[in-house]
């Protein structure tokens, strides 16, 4: 899903995509930085949850994903730019994600008393994580939807030209895009499907954390999100350039947790109590970049100039 919510054009008169410059280099490490400061951030929110309530975490979790509720149905009531309502779509997609899609799968865990997966003596899959890929079969078939949709998802777009169906998907209409809804729901399908294809290889019966599949997923996402990033520093519009790096963070990440796995590092947004400075620090500096992107965004241009 590497297109998401735009093509990559090979023409350079295209009004998205253009030869990098220094404005849309900028912008496009900007962007990846506020998507990829969220991803350790939001592992951090659920140990919290669960440490800090522990008997109560439902109920945190209830409340988690209901706040992601009220950003969306906030998001789709607003006039707004479109990076801001893009920015809502993306926190609203995790703190869903967070509180009541991986809360679930808890949920059912702790019912049916799932023990976890240890390694060396250490819990090395959650019991949550044992049960989602289960969820495999509801994700293929959210994504029919989206094969038989119009998308500008490079992945669909692809699928659609093999299969001869792009021409009958394509929306004719005039109708203005709901950004943030499409953000929240991209984010969402993403994050799922890479949740699935790590947990799928980790799994001994299928191949292994340390299966030569393993590596090709690890590495595989290292390449492929380094050609993402290289089209994500051609674009120049604020709200497009966030959600490309949804994407190409999401696969990135494959790596950083592959490689967590292999214990290369400690993820300290695992054990929040144990880094909490750490965490505080990340979290104002995630504010503050957004900050920075919508003041930005809002006269149309970053303000810093090439010397």
């Amino acid at each position: 899903m590497s297109g998401l919510d735009h093509s990559i054009q090979s023409n350079l008169g295209s009004n998205v995509f253009q030869e990098m410059n220094f404005k849309s280099i900028g912008l496009g490490v900007l962007s990846f930085l506020i998507v990829l400061l969220f991803m350790p951030l939001g592992h951090a929110l659920m140990v919290l949850n669960e440490v800090l309530l522990h008997e109560a975490q439902l109920l945190g979790a209830g409340l988690i994903g209901l706040l992601g509720f009220v950003l969306l149905f906030y998001a789709i009531r607003i006039k707004a730019s479109p990076t801001i309502l893009t920015l809502l779509g993306l926190i609203a997609g995790i703190l869903v994600w967070t509180g009541w899609i991986e809360f679930s799968f808890v949920w059912i865990a702790q019912k049916l008393e799932v023990s976890p997966l240890m390694q060396d003596g250490e819990i090395a899959t959650k019991p949550e994580y044992l049960l989602m890929p289960s969820s495999l079969g509801i994700l293929g078939a959210v994504m029919l939807y989206f094969l038989f949709t119009n998308t500008k998802c490079q992945w669909f777009v692809g699928l659609q030209k093999i299969l001869n169906t792009r021409k009958q998907v394509q929306d004719t209409s005039k109708l203005t895009k709901p950004v943030a809804v499409v953000t929240f729901i991209e984010t969402i399908m993403i994050i799922w499907t890479f949740y699935i294809v790590l947990l799928l290889v980790y799994d001994d019966a299928i191949a292994g954390d340390r299966h030569i599949l393993t590596y090709l997923v690890a590495f595989g996402s290292l390449a492929w999100s380094g050609y993402l990033i290289m089209n994500l520093f051609k674009i120049s519009k604020f709200d497009y350039s966030i959600r490309y790096a949804v994407p190409t963070v999401v696969i990135f990440w494959n790596f950083i947790e592959i490689l967590g796995r292999w214990n290369f590092f400690k993820e300290i947004w695992i054990h929040p109590m144990e880094y909490k400075l750490e965490l505080a620090l990340t979290t104002a500096i995630l504010f503050a970049l957004m900050v920075f992107l919508v003041y930005h965004a809002r006269n149309g241009k970053l303000k810093w100039k090439s010397s």
